[in-house]
């Protein structure tokens, strides 16, 4: 039976002569594994493969069985055409960043609509961001993926309580007995950026490179408390080396 469904490709692994193997996370069908056969023989069949690149949002015919492991594609369209995604060198590693956190977060095959939702317009924002705000993209989709997995940091930032507890999610009032928390300017500047509920408020934040860079392993470090197995980010280094 197949179902018309909307997709988020997140990894393409090339696999014999002229096909793809594709991690989707779908609309419908939340995170799926897809044979694509026939699509690297030709110059014209090469130009589909360029469809299943990391990022790339795809309105997708498939055929779906529970029972199965790897599901099939039928056909498969741009939903959305990138005017920058898949060109400018920045806006691509973050997206390439945004599809391996939200990869290490997905990990059971569930229909989750809103974070699909949630996913499909962060990257279309990206698109259509101006400088300021990449620069701050990275930290502003870090801090929002938690709310959609149980993990979501409470911004209760005030005078007296200035430290952000990483196992808890929470501001306290003193150092907690673990090593897994962020004080002073970096605790500060969390709380603001919690307050942002749209990419295009992220122009007023003014940080310098260390900075990003600091605060972002800081929120990677959450990552690794919270998700099992969640391990090494491998777009951090060109992420760091960009910003």
């Amino acid at each position: 039976m197949t179902h018309k469904t909307k997709g988020i490709v997140l990894r393409t692994i090339k696999y014999g002569e002229t096909s793809l193997v594709v991690t989707v996370f779908t609309e419908l069908f939340g995170l799926q594994t897809y044979m694509v056969n026939g699509v690297r023989t030709t110059k014209k069949s090469s130009a589909k493969a360029n469809h299943f690149q990391p990022g790339a949002i795809l309105d997708l015919v498939v055929y779906h069985s529970d029972q199965k492991s790897m599901q099939r594609i039928k056909e498969f369209k741009w939903d959305f055409l990138f005017q920058e995604v898949l060109s400018d060198v920045i806006k691509n590693n973050l997206a390439l960043y945004i599809v391996e956190l939200l990869q290490k977060c997905l990990k059971q095959p569930e229909q989750n609509i809103s974070l699909f939702h949630f996913c499909e317009d962060i990257l279309i924002q990206l698109d259509a961001a101006e400088k300021e705000v990449t620069a701050n993209f990275a930290l502003y989709f870090s801090l929002q993926l938690p709310q959609f997995f149980g993990f979501k940091m409470n911004d209760n930032y005030e005078e007296g309580l200035n430290i952000l507890d990483l196992l808890e999610g929470n501001f306290v009032a003193r150092n907690p007995e673990h090593p897994h928390f962020i004080e002073g300017k970096y605790a500060e500047m969390t709380s603001q950026l919690l307050k942002a509920m749209h990419p295009f408020e992220l122009t007023q934040f003014k940080f310098h490179h260390d900075t990003r860079r600091a605060l972002l392993q800081h929120y990677l470090n959450y990552y690794s408390l919270h998700i099992s197995d969640f391990g090494q980010m491998k777009t951090l280094t060109i992420l760091q080396e960009i910003f």
